[in-house]
């Protein structure tokens, strides 16, 4: 008889599906200068490795809150950017990111269209061909970052004017 290991079982996905979608709702009315989707569909793409996914986004959801600080890369010290990525990625699979977007932007991997963002992926944001913000993509549009001086860590739409504007692109690094 073969069983199905829990973390590759189309049940573990779906459980891991709602409780993103509770952990996102119980969310959705945090502070956020972002509006919700402006009519994009996002489809629902499952991750490759959807416990790896399910420990980034639980880990990174669990840091909303926590405060802004430039160059900052633990909870107890505060994130920017760059600092609240690579602090998920290594506290929750030993993988050691570089530090800053322009770094991140610049890692091997495919270029991942909008339609196709699954949750883990990381979004980047510039303008004039420069990279100089981050975050982490959750699902339904939203992605988890630490925006800016005297902000906190929070949840915003990629759809949001602001992010919608400076939007330019994204990476998959789990694979």
């Amino acid at each position: 008889m073969h069983i199905t290991p829990v973390f590759r079982s189309r049940t573990w996905q779906l459980t891991a599906a709602l409780l993103i979608t509770a952990t996102l709702a119980g969310c959705g009315h945090s502070p956020s200068k972002s509006a919700p989707p402006s009519g994009h569909t996002y489809s629902p793409v499952a991750p490759a490795d959807p416990a790896a996914a399910s420990s980034v986004l639980m880990r990174a959801l669990g840091l909303v809150g926590t405060p802004y600080r430039y160059g900052g890369n633990t909870p107890e010290s505060g994130f920017d950017c760059s600092g609240l990525v690579t602090y998920v990625y290594r506290d929750m699979l030993a993988l050691n990111l570089p530090r800053t977007s322009r770094e991140l932007a610049a890692i091997q991997g495919p270029k991942i269209a909008t339609d196709r963002l699954t949750a883990g992926d990381l979004v980047f944001f510039g303008d004039k061909g420069n990279v100089w913000h981050v975050g982490i993509y959750v699902g339904e549009g939203r992605f988890v970052h630490a925006p800016s001086t005297g902000g906190t860590v929070r949840l915003d739409y990629l759809d949001g004017p602001y992010w919608r504007n400076h939007y330019t692109g994204a990476k998959r690094v789990l694979r």
